[in-house]
């Protein structure tokens, strides 16, 4: 039986599929990329989480010996936590997005998986990932510190929504322009390191100037982390917050990477 243009012999499965398939084979995926990274068992998988929530929480607690008095709230733990939980899940959605190819390329050659398809899973795997941790965290500090919260769950939802559109979008497009420049991979890592500063993880926007908050209010990442704030505290930053701004950006690059994705995968596999 002859070969198709991807090098896998079979029949050719049309890779336009409808909406409950393409779900079914992103849902396989996340089971796979769950197998692959964190073993078979549950209990690699709670590692996996328990291992950063352990990290952050000693982060955490070293950050609340240096400063007693929390910029929001009764606990610095808390406070830190709060920015630190969805800059990492932005983060680590970008990054484990731009890899998706380099890493997938043997389960890209079935003509029904697509490059859109490894990075949908790997986003919303690591999204749930550090939902999870972000959960743990926040138990153990209330516990610890003897914190009581009046959360706001529609905003802390919608801090998680900003934080994957922005890690997918950007992830998106820094996948193809890894594959076009593998150098970009580098220049990244140094563009993306001053954000965890420049996104107020440490600092409450409302304590700021005006002026100096109106150059943060370009930063996006920004935007999830007050928002996400808001949530947990129950508090308000008046006229920061912009979701046509971050989801705009979010989907805006993941639309763009998805279509060079559709025009060049071929290209972009062989690198």
């Amino acid at each position: 039986m002859p070969a198709d243009q991807t090098g896998h012999h079979g029949p050719l499965v049309p890779r336009r599929l409808v909406l409950p398939a393409r779900l079914r084979i992103i849902a396989a995926l996340i089971i796979r990329e769950t197998a692959a990274r964190f073993g078979r068992s549950v209990g690699g998988y709670l590692w996996a989480i328990a291992e950063p929530a352990g990290g952050i929480l000693l982060l955490s607690l070293a950050f609340s010996f240096i400063t007693r008095t929390a910029p929001i709230g009764d606990s610095f733990m808390m406070f830190y936590a709060s920015g630190l939980v969805p800059f990492l899940m932005y983060n680590n959605v970008a990054q484990s997005v731009m890899m998706s190819l380099r890493t997938n390329r043997g389960l890209l050659t079935y003509p029904i998986v697509t490059a859109l398809d490894t990075i949908l899973a790997r986003a919303i795997l690591e999204t749930l990932t550090y939902l999870l941790i972000g959960l743990i965290l926040a138990l153990a500090i209330m516990v610890y510190d003897q914190v009581e919260l009046h959360v706001d769950f529609a905003r802390i939802l919608m801090a998680v929504t900003m934080a994957f559109a922005l890690g997918l979008g950007i992830g998106t497009m820094n996948c193809v322009l890894v594959g076009f420049f593998p150098t970009w991979q580098n220049i990244w890592a140094m563009i993306n390191r001053p954000l965890f500063i420049a996104s107020g993880v440490l600092f409450n926007f409302n304590s700021l100037s005006e002026d100096l908050l109106n150059i943060l209010w370009f930063n996006p990442i920004a935007h999830v982390i007050v928002e996400m704030r808001e949530g947990i505290f129950n508090i308000d930053t008046p006229g920061f917050v912009s979701l046509p701004y971050v989801f705009g950006i979010g989907l805006g690059l993941f639309a763009f990477g998805a279509f060079l994705l559709e025009r060049n995968e071929s290209y972009l596999l062989q690198q």
